[in-house]
């Protein structure tokens, strides 16, 4: 795009052919009564150019800074109406000013109070011209009031405003104030417990710090975070049931599915869930496009600013969600499909390079049930293609657009009235050049929402809530979306008599925490500390607890963290793919899930209410056992054999090590099965747990593994087996046979092409050469001169010109081309069930059956799981 060199085009009389509305300007409107007898606030700001390209936005920033705007407030909704200019004033000092003399300050995020008088926004004071990051102001809330005019910052104390950037402000019923914050107040104090500094986490692209919700009271107290994504929770507004609705950017694991969707929770921060678009980035034309700044209009329905990440030319499309019955964008809660989104202006595409609908920013309702919005618009506008002297901006045309000679021109965003249903738009604050009007609201009443109290907590909920817990409850982890997986049925399963608890598919639940990574300012890490993959970036274990017979889980989990649950069978593996949700409990939280469910599956989840029904629902009696089990565990009737324990015994608790207990079978019956576990005091090489942990599992307890702590030291323990009077008879340490050199200490291909043996990578000195040879494809080598080189093979090709004739070599003979031999790495970072060229030489019949404990065969798989990072603390890690 060029920057234009000439005025405005003349806008007013402009007919939206395409979209079915009509600008009509000139005096003011007739009177509307609603409109004029209500306020408008918008933010006007310069365009912002890069060697005359303009410049867009990209929401996956919210701390970006783009200086010059400004809030004004218009008393009335029509264009001779004067308009406020209600923010310069606070930085009216001189020291304000740039060496240019410019006031460049930042507003954004407008919500206004339920009874119209008062105005919420984020605004950051002027950039301090050569101060470091850390020293230039941070982002704010503040609060303006229409009728008395005051202006004043939300949170009073400097230190503690500049303590976090603070953004997107929405009020709640009771006055407070939700928001959005890099604070990250709770999990700043968790890395405390955990022995690490605090620091502002960063988001799971490592770009800049994690935005999450907080609270807090309407003079700025008593702030407290109330989610724990690892990437942005942004834009949360308030419905009128009360919970909140917010942009979650669901980024665990980068995998494809990752987006922002829209999520719901209550302002204590329990009842967090899926509300809205998790498969639904690809519903807008070819483009991905997210969920943004959803706002209640009616009942059950948001209008949403759906947009890609990045912007180039600052539109969203607008658009109108049916949340009440639609999960995604063709998909009802009960999995029916229809049509749950419907663009608010019609025949509108954002996602296009121009149209002659010309582009729409921000929107906004009356909240009048006229169907009449507030939004920011720019008509088309053309100018002559680069190569030609013509530069005058014009209107579009479909003949111009289609005859190839013009581009698009800047945008003029002004603010207008769009009536939906006449498909009419008027004006209320005209454009002017190189200005973007991005926000705006009407100073209207509207209904309070619902208050939802903090949840009251008794007997076993506060007492966990007192340790810093809460449960999760999973009826079954055999129900795979609303279908029963389990062979024979969970009914089967369950039965000792009918099942040896032993073959059960599901044996173990481990819960996952996701590391918090600090910027380099902090700890300056290589990309090599990740490891193979920083997809699922560092991950360490919050614990281990059963699954119950039937395949419900009920057990203590610690609150206030974000985490993943991962199924295991028996020897301690992931049996399916990798949970990429962040879940959280608030401390004396239950978290109740129908089941699990698969990721290629089109099958609404992780909604209450949503997709398939159960397909198990606990006991089919009351007042006796389950059948063939301990008469002791009475189940009542609909209770899963998880919530009869907790009722008999207690909620289990979280363990660091995954034990198998027959706590089920009658012996009158069938024999108990024999107990097993998977200890880490069972392990010769240095444990994952601190010792405190070892003797006493907390809620801030974790198992890190570090591969070159725990996982290395394997290959190297001394497994030597001999006699009775100590004759070695033979020998199974890993580098005797896995090693570059023979007991002679003579170059040797190591067995298997695989090299365990100590020593720096040289493909990255970074890592264990043990650890590129694992997980890393190489090449076949051999042993020549006395080193080890690439094995090359004859392709039985030969080597050829550009035009195709043979090359030959100096006796006149074809030149035959060599290649090397590729050997696939035996181990992935998709888990210990895709590592099978390693972890099958030591299953029955194995290669390697014997050579290593079942404890740590369970630490490899587990690290596996994880994603066999290198280090999954960061602080264990070297600096860059």
């Amino acid at each position: 795009m060029m920057s234009p060199k000439l005025g405005l085009v003349v806008v007013v009389s402009l007919t939206l052919v395409t979209a079915g509305c009509r600008s009509s300007g000139g005096s003011d409107q007739e009177a509307d009564p609603v409109v004029v007898e209500n306020a408008v606030a918008f933010i006007k700001r310069p365009l912002a150019f890069d060697n005359d390209t303009l410049m867009g936005d990209d929401r996956r920033d919210p701390e970006a800074f783009r200086p010059g705007a400004r809030l004004y407030v218009k008393d009335r909704a029509s264009p001779s109406a004067r308009s406020r200019d209600i923010t310069s004033a606070v930085f009216s000092d001189p020291s304000f000013l740039n060496d240019e003399g410019d006031l460049l300050y930042d507003v954004r995020g407008l919500d206004v109070s339920y009874d119209g008088s008062k105005l919420l926004f984020a605004m950051r004071a002027p950039e301090i011209e050569d101060a470091d990051d850390d020293e230039q102001p941070t982002w704010n809330i503040w609060e303006y009031d229409t009728t008395s005019g005051d202006l004043h910052r939300i949170i009073e104390s400097d230190t503690i405003a500049e303590a976090g950037q603070d953004v997107a402000p929405a009020y709640l019923p009771d006055d407070r104030i939700v928001f959005s914050s890099t604070r990250q107040r709770i999990s700043k104090a968790i890395l405390l417990d955990e022995g690490k500094p605090q620091f502002d986490a960063l988001d799971e692209d490592r770009d800049s710090p994690a935005f999450v919700l907080h609270v807090m009271e309407s003079d700025g107290s008593e702030i407290e975070q109330i989610t724990f994504n690892q990437s942005h929770d942004l834009d949360p507004t308030v419905m009128g049931s009360g919970k909140i609705v917010f942009s979650r950017w669901d980024n665990a694991g980068q995998t494809r599915n990752n987006g922002v969707n829209l999520y719901q929770v209550n302002p204590d921060g329990t009842g967090l869930s899926l509300l809205y678009g998790r498969h639904s980035h690809g519903s807008v034309g070819d483009e991905q496009v997210q969920y943004y700044r959803a706002v209640e209009t009616e009942p059950d329905r948001l209008l949403v600013q759906v947009r890609p990440f990045e912007s180039e030319n600052l539109t969203a499309l607008p658009m109108d969600i049916d949340v009440g019955t639609y999960v995604e964008a063709n998909q009802q809660l009960d999995g029916m499909e229809g049509e749950g989104q419907v663009p608010v202006i019609d025949g509108y595409d954002a996602l296009a390079e121009v149209g002659l609908e010309g582009s729409y920013g921000a929107a906004s309702p009356l909240f009048d049930g006229t169907n009449r919005y507030l939004v920011s618009w720019s008509p088309c506008r053309l100018v002559m293609a680069e190569a030609a002297e013509d530069d005058r901006i014009t209107n579009c045309t479909q003949e111009r657009l289609d005859s190839g000679e013009y581009e698009t021109a800047d945008p003029v965003f002004g603010l207008w009235l769009l009536d939906q249903t006449t498909g009419t738009q008027l004006p209320i604050e005209r454009p002017v050049e190189g200005q973007q009007i991005d926000e705006a609201v009407l100073m209207t009443r509207r209904p309070v929402p619902t208050y939802i109290p903090p949840a009251t907590l008794f007997d076993e909920a506060e007492t966990l809530a007192e340790n810093g817990y809460g449960v999760v409850h999973i009826q079954s982890v055999y129900d795979l979306d609303g279908r029963d997986q389990a062979p024979g049925g969970i009914r089967t399963v369950a039965d000792p008599a009918r099942t040896d608890p032993t073959d059960r598919p599901a044996m173990f639940v481990r819960f996952e925490k996701p590391v918090s990574i600090p910027d380099d300012d902090v700890r300056d890490l290589d990309n090599a500390a990740f490891g193979r993959s920083a997809a699922q970036s560092m991950r360490e274990i919050l614990g281990y607890a059963p699954v119950e017979p039937d395949g419900s889980v009920r057990v203590a989990v610690p609150a206030n963290v974000a985490f993943a649950i991962s199924v295991l069978d028996a020897n301690g593996q992931r049996t399916s793919a990798r949970h990429q949700n962040w879940l959280q409990l608030r401390p004396g939280e239950t978290l109740e899930c129908q089941g699990c469910h698969n990721p290629n599956s089109d099958a609404p989840h992780g909604r209450p209410g949503a997709g398939p029904g159960a397909a198990y629902y606990g006991s089919l009696t009351g007042g006796i056992p389950f059948p063939n089990t301990e008469t002791a565990l009475v189940a009542a009737l609909g209770e899963t054999m998880a919530e009869t324990w907790s009722r008999t015994y207690g909620v289990r608790e979280l363990q660091p090590d995954a034990v198998f207990e027959d706590d089920w079978t009658n012996p009158a019956v069938v024999p108990k099965a024999t107990s097993f576990s998977f200890a880490y005091a069972d392990l010769q090489t240095p444990s994952p747990i601190s010792p405190a942990c070892a003797a006493e599992w907390s809620s801030l307890c974790r198992v890190v593994i570090n591969y070159e702590q725990h996982i290395h030291p394997l290959w190297g323990l001394d497994r030597t087996i001999t006699d009775g009077v100590g004759t070695v008879i033979d020998d199974y340490t890993c580098t005797s046979c896995h090693s570059d050199k023979d007991a002679m200490d003579a170059i040797q291909v190591p067995a298997a092409q695989l090299d365990l043996t100590d020593g720096p990578s040289p493909d990255n000195p970074a890592h264990f050469k043990s650890y590129r040879e694992l997980l890393f494809n190489d090449n076949e080598v051999e042993v020549q001169g006395g080193a080890l080189i690439d094995l090359l093979v004859d392709t039985g090709e030969f080597q050829r010109d550009e035009d195709g004739q043979l090359i030959l070599d100096g006796d006149g003979n074809p030149i035959p081309i060599f290649t090397t031999v590729p050997v696939p790495a035996p181990m992935s970072t998709a888990g210990a069930r895709n590592s099978n060229r390693f972890m099958s030489q030591f299953r029955t019949g194995g290669a390697h059956e014997g050579f290593l404990s079942a404890a740590e065969l369970k630490l490899i798989s587990e690290w596996l799981d994880l994603g066999a990072q290198y280090y999954n603390n960061p602080f264990d890690a070297p600096e860059d």
